[in-house]
């Protein structure tokens, strides 16, 4: 009874949980992501990015200002070292500006809890020290006490949730910035937009050729694109470079273009004759009775006709460009950094500044939002190129 017409399978709950548990696969590490990308270097240290919206409790090693630049005399032999701890460790620029809250303190790092905010501190032979839960402090001692170093001051302190958008003008908007994201954005859209539109502009003639053109060995050549999509990009790497360092564009944008578009036409003839067999016969055969040349079919019926086919290809094109590193390391040797690409950097920065989190968070995030972006503008065509050509 299941498979009568009108009745759904007993399957379907289990086809929605799979794309349900897909949809959340995703979705999780790319909020993630994101939440990371607006955090400071402290906050993604200390928790996870789903407790960004909570206030956050970490221990931190401060110290006093230095007592010979900043000691009062209080007379009798007596000092005095006032000031914000939170300052002077440089978080802040001022007493106002401090946002966490001191619960406990202490001046070992085996008791780093000794003491609760507002308590004053025996250190011994006269020598207090007194923490606020703003982080305002007060030291006194003697002339040799109250020198030297400043008072190491072990806390723990509540920050609430903060966020900042210093992560995107850093990776974005400062040409100088030292991990150069900046080049690196602009590289990889240098690469990947002309990757995209040659091959489209080369299969669409190819796929009209092989689709409504009558001429010697097409079955042969259809035969020969199906072929070469299961060819390895890997497999061709090697033999490809030779051939154009000989000719003398292997270190340019052009060489990595030329690879994309040879990477790509054997989908996109494939993906477009698919599409375009299945264009009405008669629209085609009216207008060459009308006297349409060829170019003119194609130019003025079966490219508009051919939109969404041709759409679903530039998104494959333009997410398979953009993230990609193999073809880009290969074509794209350059020592100075002049052209290197966005996955690349990456691969940089997690080698080399492996620490700053919120860097490698942010830069992987516009790494992943163009793509989004260009997929989620342009995915309504995507089924129906994908679909073209399955029925009739």
């Amino acid at each position: 009874m299941d498979n009568i017409a009108g009745r759904k399978s007993s399957l379907t709950w289990a086809v929605h949980i799979s794309v349900a548990a897909l949809v959340l696969l995703w979705i999780f590490p790319t909020l993630g992501l994101l939440v990371s990308s607006f955090r400071t270097t402290d906050q993604i240290r200390t928790s996870g990015w789903w407790a960004a919206m909570f206030p956050a409790v970490q221990n931190e090693t401060l110290r006093t200002a230095n007592p010979d630049d900043t000691r009062v005399d209080l007379g009798e032999g007596r000092y005095m070292v006032d000031g914000n701890l939170f300052v002077v460790d440089g978080q802040v620029d001022s007493a106002e500006e401090v946002a966490a809250e001191i619960s406990v303190w202490g001046t070992s790092s085996r008791q780093i809890d000794a003491y609760t905010a507002g308590d004053t501190a025996d250190l011994g032979d006269g020598e207090t020290l007194t923490v606020q839960s703003n982080g305002d402090y007060v030291w006194e001692g003697n002339d040799e006490q109250i020198s030297g170093r400043g008072q190491r001051v072990f806390v723990t302190a509540e920050s609430p949730p903060e966020f900042t958008l210093d992560n995107y003008r850093n990776v974005l908007f400062d040409p100088g910035n030292r991990e150069g994201m900046t080049k690196a954005f602009l590289n990889t859209l240098t690469v990947t937009i002309p990757a995209t539109i040659i091959p489209i502009l080369i299969a669409a003639f190819a796929a009209y050729a092989l689709a409504w053109m009558e001429f010697p060995g097409r079955a042969l050549l259809v035969a020969a694109v199906v072929a070469l999509l299961v060819v390895p990009l890997q497999l061709a790497l090697i033999p490809l470079l030779s051939l154009h360092n000989a000719i003398g564009i292997g270190k340019g944008y052009l060489g990595v273009w030329l690879a994309h578009t040879g990477f790509g036409l054997p989908l996109a003839i494939y993906l477009l004759r698919n599409y375009m067999v299945g264009l009405p016969r008669e629209v085609i055969e009216n207008a060459r009775v009308d006297g349409a040349t060829e170019f003119q079919i194609f130019t003025k019926i079966i490219l508009p006709l051919s939109f969404p086919a041709l759409a679903s290809f530039a998104i494959f094109q333009f997410l398979w460009t953009w993230n990609d590193l193999l073809v880009a390391m290969v074509f794209l040797i350059d020592a100075s950094g002049e052209t290197t690409v966005m996955t690349r950097q990456i691969v940089e920065l997690m080698g080399t500044r492996g620490g700053d989190w919120e860097i490698l968070a942010t830069s992987a995030f516009v790494s992943i939002a163009v793509p989004l972006v260009v997929f989620f503008t342009m995915q309504r065509y995507l089924v129906r190129g994908l679909l073209a050509g399955s029925v009739k």
